[in-house]
């Protein structure tokens, strides 16, 4: 039974920083493509970073530069680094995974991941 539980949301100022974890279970993060997602109140989730089985990650644009996707195998846990927040970044996150594929892992659309997360609130004010 594969689990997916993030941690680390909470609430900064603009310019601050935050790391989100996703622990997995039930599966090896090796295995699948996984990825972060966010929804912002009355917006479509979206895809923020995603990863496939040997590393390789994808960001979305407006992320590029300032978060950092990385994995603990031997936690068999993700990590999202988020620096230089801004107002904009302020949604709920969401850990994924994509069972059917460990390579070419999209950004979208978010249907095609399979398994969620709780989701973790992340709030940057000005």
């Amino acid at each position: 039974q594969v689990q997916l539980v993030e941690s680390g949301g909470g609430s900064v100022q603009a310019g601050g920083s935050l790391r989100l974890s996703c622990a997995a279970s039930g599966y090896t993060i090796s295995s699948y493509c996984m990825g972060w997602f966010r929804q912002a109140p009355g917006k479509e989730r979206e895809g923020v970073a995603v990863s496939d089985g040997d590393g390789a990650t994808t960001y979305e644009d407006s992320v590029k530069g300032r978060f950092t996707f990385s994995k603990d195998y031997v936690k068999n846990t993700l990590y999202l680094q988020m620096n230089s927040l801004k107002t904009e970044d302020t949604a709920m996150y969401y850990c994924a995974a994509d069972s059917k594929r460990g390579r070419w892992c999209p950004l979208g659309p978010w249907v095609q991941y399979n398994y969620w997360g709780q989701g973790t609130q992340v709030t940057v004010s000005s």
